[in-house]
This record gives C-alpha cells, sequence and structure tokens, in this order.
C-alpha cells in the first residue's frame, strides 16, 4: 500500500545537459520534494518542507524512495 501521493511532477528536459524528473508529494502529512535524474533514476536530491517555507533535506526510507522511483518510471 501506497504511504505517499505524488501532486505534481515536471520533466526538466536539457537541463545543464541532462534530464531530470521532480515529484511532488505529500507523506505522513509533510510535504516533499525529490528529484531524480531521468536516465537512470538515480536520485539527485531530496527536501522535506517546513510550515514556515524552509525546506531541510528529507530522511525517507528507501522503501519509499524505491515506491516513488518506480511510481515516476511508470509516469514517464
Amino acid at each position: 500500500m501506497e504511504t505517499y501521493e505524488i501532486h505534481n511532477m515536471i520533466i526538466d528536459d536539457d537541463f545543464d545537459g541532462e534530464e531530470y524528473v521532480t515529484a511532488d508529494f505529500t507523506h505522513e502529512n509533510q510535504i516533499y520534494s525529490i528529484t531524480f535524474r531521468k536516465a537512470d533514476l538515480e536520485i539527485i536530491n531530496c527536501w522535506e518542507f517546513q510550515g514556515d517555507g524552509t525546506s531541510l533535506p528529507a530522511n525517507l526510507s528507501e522503501t519509499i524512495i524505491e515506491s516513488i522511483r518506480e511510481d515516476v518510471k511508470k509516469r514517464i
């Protein structure tokens, strides 16, 4: 069972010579953003957004990351 919901996904074509996919999602009532390199879906960065408008590097489990990776793979 998925414990997250993807709200938005952006594919950056040819940004700095590479393509990236960014997915914004909610997990346990928290908003996150994760960016993968499109070619191999390797994580580039992952952020957790705070209520005051700031963001921090996210600490997500491998299970959630793999699930999101598979979901993103299906969508692209």
